[in-house]
């Protein structure tokens, strides 16, 4: 700061303290009046009568407060909050009627100072309860104090000079001049909007721990982005509000955001497949999928991986990329229905009709085939050797085993054919040697 700032510094807070003087003495000196103590008193005991009410009302309260067990963390801290300013809210309930009733019977003149007074309680519990949605202790603190002096300020009428005061205490950085009228606005314009961020980021984290679809390190991660994106959003509209020339920092940020596309390339597609896994719901926890060779359920979703544990206790990690880029075959994605096909085959002599009949018989009897969804049974073809067929029979639990059930219902089949006296035919040879001396005409 050069003098010339100094004096003017000086010139401006001389002026305010003037002017604070000259409206102190005005209050003074009209307390002798009798309306302006009238006022004063009527005051006082509506302050009494507030403060002897929520006395009354606070243990009240209270027991009311714990029966509310079903309600919400926030609601009870916003009801605790109330019942702490509870002699203020009564305060300022008690004052304005007051002060529009004294309005409405006699002149203006004689209800000016109720009116400010009540401005002022007014303004104080606004700044109190809106101020409690700041998380840091000394931030509230250093806010409130803040809010309540401008306030006082604004109904004083000083504001203009305040803020003169404010702007010429300064200095230079460069070609900008940061004052501090800019740090005040810097702090007010960024406090309110990180308040915001936090508010918006709570309750969508509560929102996201309810969806049962995502686990539990997927909606960490969710969580963390949102709450990076809200205060990055908050901290570049508060700096451009007051001001702040931010084209450097965008082409840094630009820079340094291909920088880490390149080299995280790999890493970054598989974060966005698995957020686009997240909001397509192609699979899910639970689902029963196959990728390549690889057959399970998924077992969780991850930032960066999908969990598969297959049946002989193996557990996959296939990256998100390869559920987007490849074939994947969702066995339970619309719903848990699942057909399996088996083939087999009789010899000629068994009547297709009655193999039919039996196999879909034997089908049904065995567990975990739908009864509703009977089994089918068709003839594909006449082979070398036997009439094969193909069975089909329908599932609502892959997560319990494929190869499993396809084997019982092998079972099934060889003891209801062996039952019913149809055979199983298996390829036969005959094999002639070429001149073989036994067989040789005498």
């Amino acid at each position: 700061m050069n003098p010339v700032d100094d004096n003017d510094t000086a010139a401006v807070a001389l002026e305010i303290a003037t002017r604070l003087y000259s409206e102190i003495a005005i209050f003074l000196n009209g307390l002798l009046r009798p309306w302006n103590g009238y006022q004063v008193a009527i005051a006082l005991v509506l302050f009494l009568a507030a403060w002897g009410l929520a006395h009354l009302l606070t243990p009240r309260f209270r027991e009311w407060l714990r029966l509310r067990d079903g309600w919400p963390k926030w609601r009870l801290r916003f009801a605790l909050l109330l019942q702490r300013r509870l002699r203020l809210i009564l305060f300022v309930a008690m004052i304005w009627p007051v002060v529009w009733v004294m309005r409405d019977v006699t002149w203006p003149s004689r209800s000016y100072l109720l009116a400010g007074i009540g401005s002022l309680a007014f303004a104080w519990l606004t700044i109190a309860l809106v101020t409690r949605l700041i998380a840091n202790n000394a931030l509230r603190w250093v806010v409130r104090a803040a809010g309540w002096v401008w306030v006082t300020l604004v109904i004083l009428g000083l504001t203009d000079e305040a803020q003169q005061l404010f702007q010429s205490v300064g200095f230079t950085l460069g070609d900008a001049r940061i004052t501090l009228w800019t740090i005040l606005q810097a702090i007010v314009i960024l406090t309110a909007l990180f308040t915001v961020a936090r508010f918006i980021s709570h309750a969508s984290a509560a929102n996201i721990s309810r969806v049962e679809d995502i686990s539990p390190s997927m909606r960490v991660l969710v969580v963390k982005f949102l709450q990076l994106l809200l205060y990055g959003m908050a901290l570049f509209i508060g700096l451009k509000a007051v001001g702040v020339d931010l084209t450097g920092l965008a082409v840094l940020s630009g820079a340094i955001g291909v920088g880490l596309g390149f080299g995280l390339q790999k890493v970054v597609s598989n974060l966005v497949s698995g957020i686009i896994i997240l909001l397509d719901k192609s699979v899910k926890p639970g689902d029963v999928i196959s990728v390549g060779e690889t057959f399970g359920w998924i077992n969780a979703l991850g930032a960066r991986y999908v969990s598969i544990t297959t049946r002989d206790g193996k557990e996959y990690l296939i990256p998100n990329e390869d559920l987007i880029t490849t074939q994947v075959v969702n066995w339970s994605h619309s719903d848990q229905f699942v057909r399996l096909d088996i083939y087999f085959g009789t010899a000629y002599a068994d009547d297709p009709h009655a193999v039919r009949r039996i196999a879909i018989e034997a089908a049904k009897g065995v567990d975990r085939v739908l009864v509703h969804k009977p089994p089918v049974c068709h003839i594909v073809g006449f082979g070398d050797s036997s009439v094969d067929y193909i069975l089909r029979f329908w599932i609502t639990d892959p997560t319990g085993g494929l190869t499993n059930i396809r084997g019982n219902v092998y079972l099934a089949l060889w003891d209801a054919f062996k039952g019913n006296g149809i055979s199983i035919p298996f390829p036969q040879r005959e094999v002639r040697m070429l001149n073989d001396p036994a067989r040789l005409p005498e």
